[in-house]
């Protein structure tokens, strides 16, 4: 096993970046010129001009993504990096030195406490079967504001506590106020036991690690001390359904060639992704505190999207940021339908446009402002491509509906109307290469690799999984340009995202919310369609796969949703991913954590105040966990607070919102007088009588 050295010369940087700069730019020339000569062939007109310009901003990034896969292709393909930079995990070593501490932190926010904490435990155990967890410290840091979610937080840790043979190395705290969000909490670690660890290993909820990444990803920032950052990407891993089952294939079969292209030209000014990522901590606390944009929300204000700025600082101020491409074990899970993913994709959106205020940042590496730029455009592209698709059809009719003038100017002979039928086909195909090939490629590496290949399945299985994927992809991204382009146009117009935790479920989605969402689609697709016939019947074939996929995003949607369709795929061997053939150890051990976990008492939803003036348990390990308030209550709090436990006493838990309910939670001297007038039973239903527990309380 090989993976990047981290340590190449500057020369063969330049010259990596400058080949890769030439084959982009070649290839945005040549095919914009081709359109260009398409373009003037029966006279150049103003709306000819505008679809040529939409057409070179769209081409940009296709060309980027495209020569990126093919040099990873190619150094795959070669087994080494063509500069001599690969080197096998296997030679490193600590030297004798004695490894450093790292903590890894994983920030939460009202997500599930039974699948957080059964991913952590599954690291937890595969740390410890490598020796060395007495040198790692996992800190669970919670911004959890749904008392009831808080509440089994709290219980899941105990209980992870008392179930693991190294308590001691496990931390919990739930933060008062959820200042700058994830961002906020991560500052708020580092200000409090930063000082404590030379790295933290940041997780998502939904991420874990095998202990082996974990220790190689140390030993790799220990064997280069100039590294600030290093990436392991992380593979999608556990969806059933339909859509998940097709993200995650995807994932596996062509993630690589990309990683590898992106190692071979941006060298050590990489990209963090916000989790699965160590980071050295002196230096980004120095170097990475994000600013506080000009301007209101949404693009003003706090950072959402913080990973893409936080690498550029970190490598502005000298340290290097890497893909560790070759770190196996580490994973994540997706969001298991079109709706949720995009849910997710608001966030991103409106993080990524964000950084337009910080594109000309002084100081940034050019490497970095392209990472900024490539993230805008992942997001502008959909509106842009919208908009050329619809001022293309505009020109296809008045080409074809137009009067055509014969005689223009002083010549005496016709002109007559050339059909670029021809042209409009060869370059229709040049642009499905770009965007086909990459997958192409990452075949012919599988095909290549006979025990890479084997984790996919039957040869043919795999195949056909391929040819399946491209179809649904196809059906599915003029959807996934729609749902964007109202994201970024909302956002461009002063709508906020809410900060909510990740659908990680796989209940499916029903047709009613499915139409709800894809309606404008589903009408844009039949009112095009209709306008074709009528019109120009023979442009609908050139725009058939857009048209479709807006016609049918309503059950496509729903059917992608289902489990039952995710699951029949996977018996007949499509879309099957290595990790199902031959598990990991540590991926075993999650699904044996959760199916343990759906049995316990905490893990059923419920009133968490209601638990804890309920049981006394409950209350002592709610008390225990309580940070005390950074300054004494005031006045106008305290009578706040008093009002709050008199309509608790007079109608329940039930009486009080969420919000209220956790101001209570937070006041210790509430749960010690719940705990002092402790009672064996307590009624909480609607109407009952109230106890003295209660009335203590209040």
């Amino acid at each position: 096993m090989k993976t990047l050295s981290l340590n190449p010369t500057r020369r063969s940087v330049v010259a990596r970046r400058a080949c890769f700069a030439t084959l982009s730019a070649s290839t945005v020339a040549f095919v914009s010129w081709r359109a260009l000569v398409m373009l003037q062939i029966n006279g150049w007109t103003v709306l000819k001009g505008v679809n040529f310009v939409l057409f070179f901003i769209l081409l940009i990034p296709l060309a980027l993504s495209f020569w990126t896969a093919v040099l990873g292709f190619v150094v795959r393909w070669l087994g080494t990096d063509a500069l001599d930079l690969a080197r096998g995990m296997e030679q490193m070593d600590s030297n004798g030195r004695p490894m450093p501490r790292t903590a890894i932190v994983m920030p939460i926010y009202n997500e599930d406490p039974a699948r957080v904490y059964a991913g952590l435990k599954a690291t937890f155990q595969s740390l410890e079967r490598t020796g060395l967890l007495e040198r790692f410290d996992f800190f669970v840091l919670s911004d959890t504001t749904d008392p009831d979610v808080w509440v089994r937080e709290e219980l899941a840790f105990e209980e992870l506590q008392r179930t693991v043979n190294f308590p001691e190395r496990l931390f919990y705290r739930n933060r008062r106020e959820n200042t700058e969000r994830k961002t906020g909490n991560i500052a708020d670690f580092c200000a409090n036991w930063g000082d404590r660890y030379e790295y933290m290993i940041v997780f998502d909820a939904d991420s874990f690690m095998s202990g082996g990444s974990l220790v190689n990803l140390v030993r790799l920032m220990e064997k280069h001390p100039h590294v600030g950052i290093i990436q392991a990407p992380p593979l999608p891993v556990n969806r059933q359904t339909l859509f998940g089952r097709l993200q995650q294939f995807a994932a596996h079969a062509y993630s690589s060639i990309f990683i590898s292209g992106l190692n071979f030209w941006q060298g050590g000014a990489g990209n963090y992704w916000g989790h699965n990522a160590i980071v050295r901590v002196r230096p980004f606390v120095e170097h990475c505190r994000l600013p506080k944009l000009p301007g209101k929300p949404p693009l003003g204000g706090s950072i959402l999207s913080h990973d893409f700025v936080e690498a550029a600082f970190m490598r502005r101020a000298g340290w290097r940021v890497y893909l560790a491409s070759e770190v196996r074990g580490s994973y994540e899970e997706l969001p298991s339908s079109l709706i949720g993913y995009a849910a997710r994709d608001r966030r991103w959106c409106q993080g990524n446009l964000q950084h337009s205020k910080l594109l000309f940042t002084p100081g940034l590496h050019l490497v970095s402002r392209l990472h900024i730029w490539m993230g805008l455009m992942a997001y502008l592209a959909s509106p842009l491509w919208l908009l050329l698709l619809a001022l293309t059809t505009a020109e296809g009719l008045l080409e074809n509906l137009g009067p055509h003038h014969y005689f223009s100017g002083k010549s005496l002979f016709p002109t007559w109307n050339i059909s670029v039928e021809q042209q409009a086909l060869g370059l229709f195909v040049g642009m499905m290469s770009l965007l086909l090939l990459p997958k192409v490629l990452s075949l012919f590496l599988l095909f290549r690799d006979r025990a890479g290949r084997a984790g996919f399945g039957p040869r043919g299985r795999l195949v056909l999984s391929v040819v399946l994927e491209v179809i649904a992809s196809t059906l599915l991204a003029p959807t996934l340009a729609l749902l964007q382009a109202r994201f970024v146009i909302g956002i461009l117009m002063g709508s906020n995202v809410k900060w909510d935790a990740q659908d990680r479920g796989e209940e499916g989605t029903r047709f009613g919310e499915a139409f709800r969402r894809h309606w404008p689609g589903t009408l844009l697709g039949l009112g095009w369609s209709a306008l074709l016939l009528a019109t120009v019947p023979k442009l609908l074939w050139y725009f058939s796969p857009v048209v479709l996929g807006f016609v049918l995003a309503v059950p496509i949607s729903v059917w992608s949703s289902r489990a039952s369709l995710g699951q029949w795929a996977r018996r007949h061997g499509l879309f099957v991913i290595p990790e199902e053939l031959d598990p990991p150890a540590v991926l075993l051990d999650l699904e044996k954590e959760l199916e343990l976990t759906a049995q316990k008492a905490w893990a059923a939803d419920g009133d968490g105040l209601a638990k804890v003036l309920k049981d006394p348990n409950t209350r002592a390990v709610h008390l225990a966990r309580l940070s005390p308030p950074a300054e004494p209550k005031d006045d106008l709090r305290q009578h706040y607070l008093e009002g709050l436990k008199l309509r608790l006493r007079s109608g329940g838990p039930q009486a009080l919102t969420r919000q209220e309910k956790r101001e209570l939670l937070l006041d210790p001297e509430f749960v010690r007088a719940l705990d002092a007038a402790a009672t064996p039973e307590v009624r909480i239903s609607s109407g009952a009588t109230r106890t003295a527990a209660w009335t203590a309380a209040a």
